[in-house]
């Protein structure tokens, strides 16, 4: 008996066999092609043994796949490091463009005030031309000195006094003229912030309310308050100082040179050196302003966005990872600006340093007294090239400050022109009034971004009508309403109040004939008569407590310590069903036909949910009224009862005509209003969306419950005594007819009895 063995390592040897067994080791299988397991022909030792081996090779590596995975890691490396060289590429780009448009922005700002400051610039040219005359007359007042030393006689006072006097009103005349240049650009600033300021409110005024939505308060906080202030350094002191900072040194250089060109160059050495040094430092400075200023919002927003909601963070224990963002945001900067600055600081020093007064000193006196004892200069001309040299260093560092400060400002007129340029709703050639109270969604669809809140809705709303909107989170209902009160407006189709696009009417129309109250009651800091008055501000008192009488909140407001006028938020804090009564007081002295309720109760605990219940009661009698809820308890008196899922009307009509409805039905299951049989096959899922995927997925698992035995496991449930049962229901049934009627018209009792608070 030929036998074969395996001394591979790692390999199960296999066991002896017979020859007849023995597959043909010359014989190599076709390219491609494999044995089954369980083959003819095929030694289930032998596979074992593969097996066997490949688990090995699988769990001890080779030289080259360690190799081939260090290549793989040295690639991805390779690509992070690519990425973000081009991601930090594309920033630098960004920075760059920003800055550019920012210095474009801060010129459309200043041009209302031009004009204002160009006068101050004229102004403050001839102040720093002014400005050598001082030191004309110091150099000839030392004429003056030392002709008198010389000759040993007293000097001639006529002389001194004429030179006292151009050095007085030559110096009294340059700091008027420069004090009236300020006061031009001061007033023009002035100007200019009221008017950003003015302007900004009127812009935000009519931005679509969503607008505010994506927008945080810290950027809005930001451009309204710091950004103007930051525009003012370079309005009312820039466009003085900078120029002054150049063209006074200007003169005093002129003035130094036709003293004596070598004196003059004396005083430029030191500051040729400073600004090479300090030059070094200025590389990337645009971009890098823009991106700390960048940076500098992001902690400014992230920071706002943490406080306003800490009440909620420490609620639920999570202080530490709420605030995380503003952490990030923070360690961000100051890495950024530690990266940024720390380098700089040694080469500002050095940079400094070259202009230090002893420096100057040393360079000017010891150059000019060497020039002195050449007798090629005089002294009264080497103390006044000394004093101008002393004089160039701080013009130079006044220019780099101010070149900061209009980095600065660029960015922030980026941002106070975006907030310029932020899209406003239409407004109408030719206002028109509607004529009636009867809303139509024509067609309506609405996105945010890429997401499609609402697609292709249209719903009427008749006058004198309760309309309830129900559906799941999402569903679009909220959406539906706020284009109603013109929010924002629809990317296709209309909202017609009387026949009228909200797009043809002004915006005082619109909201003298829509009111709503919303799950916020978003009250002001101000008195409860303010806040109640707030859409009718010439209410007198009693029409003020007339609708808080009907909002149930009268009694309430009489007990605070000022009664109407106490202060809310400073003087008192109301709970939020005492907010939303004030809401509903507010609404109903607004007195407007089209009433817009979202969640009205959702704030309210339940000692306040049956008050304002009987205040909404008394507010829709008579009004259009588009209701908003989840729970369909509450709105089944509604005249018409709209159900909403994935931004689209799936039902329609009264509780008696869509109670059959799948959504609807899941709906009242999800408020435990409508119970169903465990396990049966017509069962909705909770959810509205889930609903139809589960009952267009009903009927395929019946007829596969069915293939599986479900037949004859009826049959056998037959035999075993179900019909005897199915007989004892069926009496339980007939029993029960007489005493059906009372209770099918309980339900439709209730249901006219909720449709009267409603109404």
């Amino acid at each position: 008996m030929n036998t074969h063995s395996s001394a591979v390592p790692g390999r199960a040897e296999p066991a002896p066999q017979s020859d007849a067994a023995l597959p043909d080791p010359w014989t190599a299988p076709e390219a491609g092609s494999t044995a089954p397991a369980g083959a003819p022909g095929t030694d289930s030792a032998t596979q074992s043994g593969a097996r066997t081996n490949t688990q090995t090779d699988a769990r001890v590596p080779t030289q080259a796949d360690a190799q081939a995975g260090t290549q793989a890691t040295d690639a991805q490396a390779g690509t992070r490091t690519d990425t973000q060289k081009d991601a930090q590429a594309n920033t630098q780009t960004d920075d760059k463009r920003k800055s550019v448009a920012g210095q474009a922005a801060m010129r459309r700002l200043s041009a209302p005030v031009r004009t204002r400051l160009r006068i101050g610039q004229v102004l403050v040219v001839v102040s720093a031309v002014l400005a050598v005359a001082p030191y004309v007359a110091l150099a000839q007042l030392g004429d003056v000195l030392l002709d008198a030393y010389h000759a040993g006689t007293a000097p001639d006072p006529d002389r001194v006094w004429h030179v006292v006097m151009v050095l007085v009103s030559a110096y009294s005349t340059r700091l008027l003229l420069y004090f009236v240049a300020l006061l031009a650009t001061h007033l023009a600033d002035l100007s200019l912030r009221d008017r950003l300021r003015r302007d900004i409110v009127a812009r935000l005024s009519h931005v679509p309310l969503s607008w505010f939505t994506a927008s945080t308060s810290g950027r809005v906080r930001k451009a309204v308050q710091d950004d103007t202030t930051t525009v003012h350094t370079v309005i009312a002191h820039g466009p003085v100082e900078m120029l002054n900072a150049v063209v006074s040194p200007l003169a005093l250089l002129a003035y130094a040179f036709w003293i004596d060109w070598r004196l003059a160059l004396l005083a430029l050495v030191t500051v040729v050196l400073y600004i090479l040094t300090y030059s070094l430092t200025l590389r990337g400075m645009n971009e890098k302003t823009v991106e700390m200023d960048r940076r500098l919002a992001e902690v400014s927003s992230s920071m706002v966005e943490f406080v306003s909601g800490i009440f909620v963070v420490k609620a639920f224990g999570r202080v530490g990872r709420a605030h995380t963002a503003y952490l990030h945001a923070a360690d961000g900067f100051s890495s950024f600006y530690r990266a940024w600055a720390l380098p700089l600081i040694s080469i500002s020093c050095l940079s400094f340093t070259w202009v230090s007064v002893p420096v100057v000193l040393l360079v000017n006196l010891g150059g000019g007294a060497l020039l002195l004892h050449a007798g090629v200069v005089t002294l009264p001309q080497v103390l006044v090239t000394t004093l101008i040299a002393l004089v160039l260093p701080g013009a130079i560092i006044t220019v780099a400050s101010i070149s900061w400060s209009y980095q600065m400002a660029g960015a922030a007129a980026l941002r106070l022109c975006e907030i310029l340029d932020v899209p406003v709703l239409s407004q109408a050639a030719s206002p028109r009034v509607p004529e009636s109270a009867r809303v139509e969604i024509d067609h309506v669809s609405f996105s945010y971004g890429r997401t499609l809140a609402l697609d292709d809705v249209t719903l009427t709303l008749e006058p004198g009508t309760v309309t309830a909107l129900l559906g799941p989170s999402g569903s679009g209902k909220s959406t539906l309403a706020t284009l109603i009160a013109r929010f924002s407006d629809p990317d296709t189709g209309a909202v017609r109040i009387g026949g009228v696009d909200l797009r043809e009417m002004e915006e005082q129309t619109l909201y003298d004939t829509v009111s709503f109250v919303l799950q916020d009651a978003q009250l002001l800091s101000a008195s409860v008569r303010d806040n109640i008055a707030l859409g009718r501000p010439g209410a007198n008192l009693e029409e003020v407590r007339s609708a808080a009488r009907v909002a149930q909140i009268d009694d309430v407001i009489m007990a605070l310590p000022h009664g109407y006028d106490t202060v809310i938020g400073r003087e008192t804090s109301l709970s939020g069903g005492q907010e939303q009564r004030v809401a509903i007081a507010r609404a109903v002295l607004a007195d407007n036909p089209v009433l817009l309720l979202d969640e009205a109760t959702a704030m309210a605990d339940p000692e306040s949910e049956a008050e304002i219940q009987r205040a909404l009661s008394a507010l829709v009698r008579g009004r259009t009224v588009l209701v908003i809820a989840h729970r369909p308890g509450a709105v089944r008196g509604a005249d018409r009862i709209v159900v909403m899922d994935r931004g689209r009307v799936v039902a329609a009509g009264r509780h008696e005509e869509i109670v059959d409805e799948p959504h609807y039905q899941a709906l009242l299951r999800q408020g435990g209003l409508l119970s169903g049989p465990a396990g049966s096959a017509g069962q909705d899922d909770v959810g509205g969306a889930r609903g139809r995927a589960s009952q267009a997925s009903q009927a395929p698992r019946t007829q596969a419950q069915a293939r599986a035995g479900q037949a004859p496991r009826t049959q056998a449930q037959a035999r075993a005594g179900q019909a005897p049962r199915t007989q004892a229901r069926a009496g339980q049934a007939r029993a029960g007819r007489a005493g059906q009627a009372p209770r099918t018209q309980a339900p439709a009792a209730q249901t006219a009895q909720d449709k009267e608070d409603l109404k």
